[in-house]
């Protein structure tokens, strides 16, 4: 078989989400870990074979994770926090690390760069004896040897690794860089007993991003270091979702056999080549973030751009970084005219085939000329498909496309505190409650024609009923719906939208065993109808507190899902922003005084180089601001969102200007906060104290200890309770003893500190 192909990872979640099921099953104890690893290496065996037979030259091990990549350089590295050393069982540890015990609270948790994909943090302390575990990589490779594959084997690079690590202690991780990249030599040298000829992919997207001179200069002593034990070993730098221009000149001057470079997002790559002239260049040219059908034509002169400067036979032809981002197959999908103009992780694999063979003009079968014409076609019918525009939309944005609220925030302030009338430190949560199997169940059920729209409505309010006598029960200050309606935060409102296309078994790994269903965006978007109005309505109208209405924001909506390509991002998000702005309206003139415009994606669709930064802070926070450009004075606006470091954004988020901000802080403590302190925050903020992606419930003094030291660096009068995020994914077994501890915890404070029941002091200007 040619090595002139390549696939930089592959998704391991299963073509049916098999892996899904197996791991929880694991963790309900319904399945043994012997049953579990036989399906692990099911699944493993079944996508290494898809590959062979479509003609992939490199093959990849070790991109299969039980949980996530990075948990498991962890284990390979030894790097265990001490918190989890008393777990002797090594599976048990493990799947603790990431969700948390009673005893030991889970790892942080935050996005790979700018993707939705969640990885581990790695803790580094200075008591770790790091030693090489090398069982995974090696039971892999020995299993793929016996199907006739000589595989690739993918590790996270130690540079990688190390920078995004982080330390309890305040050191720098780097400190710790030495005795890791001991580890990763003793692994080189494991690996070329292995074979005669050994390709090892080492990944460091780290130098995708602006690149500090530190991370640069370990590069030429790190890998002729590593090329240099064995000559067996072929080793290939790889870097994904922008340019590493920086790090490839260092790269050049060392003894790699290869380097592999994203040319869909990193363009700039290009610019580079001459420094590559003696190594072998994986071309990253099939995108494997987006689920657009590739044009071959455009991607074969990509190619022939770069066999100006690469000799054709050094050239591999790629996906742009792991098809871990994207769906199994299209095939997969009901019959529907816009599936010709889709790609996912199987059709990749096919795309890498057929491009490779244009740029080196070698002769196609039958089948593989037919996908050449197919492929010309599909470009051609989507070109011309009159679902892709809507001069209505195109007008309203040219029209009202700029927009924002006119009173300021303190005005804003001032009539809220008198409206809403809540005590000091109020208590809410993000928006979903438990979604139970009798709720999918009536959901599915009712999608299929199995009980009519009336039954379906009577189980939703039922359910609804149940999630308010509950809130009030704890004491909750502020009420949300549940959301049992909602089959995903952008998928219910996108299927409510004109533009959207929604796929039936388009999964993708978020984190762990968590999967979601990203809808595609083909054409202009706009509100067929009020979307939430009647659920809102319906649950403020069976309580006396406050209801939120519940939105996904537009930024939200782009980075969660595959966005057309033939329109700005700028463009579409003010699109989808006008269809929320006439949502708010509609809520607050039905008498809901709080909405919450959930911005949960809003960093991570941060692009990656600070050039490219001001662009998108530009039409995201416009766009948020159009979104809520209706809202009256009297309407308090919330935002929420997950997982981002905020020291570079804190200005945008002040710009962005919602009376509330809801935070993912539950594992990172004040480390997220002090930022908030630094720049005198003035608006009402809400860092969570409940870590809902782990099924450990925290005490009252364990509450009372993270609102005590949020309080450090948070005014009382602009500090609300909240859990992390939406409750969706855990169990009310959990759930109602963790939110009755919470409101216990925050009742206790106020007595404790004598605060005040009447309200809080206006923010400052």
């Amino acid at each position: 078989m040619s090595k002139k192909t390549l696939i930089t990872g592959f998704p391991r979640i299963g073509e049916n989400r098999e892996l899904k099921r197996a791991v929880e099953s694991y963790w309900n104890g319904k399945s043994t870990i012997g049953e579990l690893e036989d399906k692990a290496g099911e699944l493993r065996e079944k996508h290494w074979l898809e590959q062979k037979k479509r003609g992939i030259g490199f093959i990849s091990i070790n991109d299969f994770s039980l949980y996530d990549n990075m948990l498991d350089t962890v284990v390979m590295l030894n790097a265990v926090p001490k918190r989890f050393i008393p777990i002797r069982n090594v599976t048990e540890r493990y799947f603790a690390m990431a969700r948390g015990v009673k005893e030991a609270a889970a790892m942080e948790m935050t996005k790979w760069f700018n993707t939705n994909y969640h990885y581990i943090v790695p803790e580094l302390e200075n008591d770790m004896e790091f030693h090489l575990n090398p069982e995974k990589i090696l039971k892999e490779y020995h299993h793929a040897k016996s199907l006739g594959i000589h595989p690739k084997i993918n590790i996270i690079g130690p540079i990688t690794f190390t920078a995004l690590s982080k330390m309890s202690e305040r050191s720098d991780t780097f400190s710790f860089f030495n005795r890791i990249f001991e580890v990763y030599k003793s692994l080189v040298n494991v690996l070329s007993e292995l074979d005669e000829e050994i390709y090892l992919q080492i990944e460091e997207p780290i130098f995708v991003k602006d690149p500090c001179r530190k991370y640069l200069d370990l590069l030429n002593p790190v890998y002729n270091g590593l090329s240099s034990l064995s000559t067996k070993i072929k080793i290939i730098v790889t870097t994904y979702f922008e340019n590493s221009c920086e790090a490839v000149e260092e790269l050049a001057g060392t003894g790699i056999w290869g380097v592999g470079l994203d040319f869909i997002n990193g363009r700039d790559n290009l610019s580079v080549l001459d420094w590559l002239a003696d190594k072998h260049l994986v071309a990253g040219v099939v995108d494997g973030r987006n689920i657009w059908r590739n044009d071959l034509q455009k991607t074969k002169a990509l190619l022939c751009e770069i066999a100006e400067k690469i000799d054709r036979e050094k050239i591999i032809v790629s996906t742009s970084c792991s098809l871990l981002h994207i769906p199994y197959t299209v095939k997969n999908e009901p019959e529907n005219d816009m599936n010709r103009w889709f790609s996912f992780a199987i059709e990749k694999i096919e795309e890498v085939v057929l491009v490779d063979k244009l740029f080196r003009d070698e002769p196609f079968s039958s089948e593989e000329e037919k996908g050449v014409v197919e492929n010309m076609m599909s470009h051609e019918e989507r070109k011309k498909s009159e679902l892709i525009t809507c001069p209505y939309v195109t007008e309203r944005v040219r029209a009202e496309g700029n927009g924002s609220r006119k009173e300021t925030a303190a005005d804003r302030f001032d009539v809220q505190k008198k409206l809403l009338d809540l005590p000091s430190i109020p208590t809410t949560t993000i928006g979903s409650f438990p979604q139970t199997p009798e709720i999918r169940r009536a959901r599915r059920d009712y999608k299929m024609g199995r009980i009519s729209c009336d039954e379906y409505e009577e189980e939703m309010r039922k359910y609804i009923d149940e999630c308010i006598h509950i809130q009030e029960v704890v004491g909750l200050d502020v009420l949300v719906h549940g959301e049992p309606e909602r089959n995903d935060m952008v998928e219910y409102f996108g299927e409510q939208l004109k533009g959207f296309h929604f796929t039936s078994n388009g999964w993708v790994q978020s984190y762990g065993s968590r999967c979601v269903k990203p809808p595609i965006i083909y054409g202009d978007i706009s509100r067929k109808e009020p979307m939430t109005i009647n659920w809102i309505g319906y649950a403020q109208s069976r309580t006396k507190k406050i209801m939120k209405g519940m939105l996904t924001g537009p930024v939200t909506i782009i980075n969660w899902s595959f966005v057309r390509d033939d329109l700005s991002r700028s463009e579409i998000s003010k699109q989808i922003a006008l269809a929320l702005a006439d949502e708010i309206d509609d809520l607050q003139n039905r008498a809901i005084k709080i909405i919450q415009v959930d911005e949960a994606a809003f960093k991570e669709g941060y692009p990656l180089r600070m050039k490219n930064i001001p662009e998108y802070e530009e039409w995201a926070v416009n766009s948020f601001k159009l979104t809520v450009s209706k809202a009256r004075k009297e309407t308090q606006i919330h935002t929420h969102m997950c997982y981002s470091e905020f020291n570079d954004i804190i200005e945008t988020i002040e710009l962005m200007d919602a009376d509330v901000i809801t935070i993912e802080t539950a594992r990172s403590g004040n480390r997220l906060l002090n930022i908030f302190k630094e720049v005198g925050y003035s608006k009402g903020i809400g860092p969570g104290v409940y870590d809902i992606h782990s099924p450990r419930i925290p005490s009252i003094e364990e509450y009372k200890g993270q609102i005590e030291q949020r309080l450090e660096v948070i005014d009382s009068s602009l500090f609300w309770v909240n859990p992390d995020c939406g409750l969706k994914t855990r169990r009310w077994e959990e759930v109602k003893p963790a939110l009755e501890n919470m409101v216990k915890a925050v009742r206790e404070i106020r007595e404790i500190r004598e605060i005040r029941e009447d309200g809080y002091e206006s923010p400052r200007e």
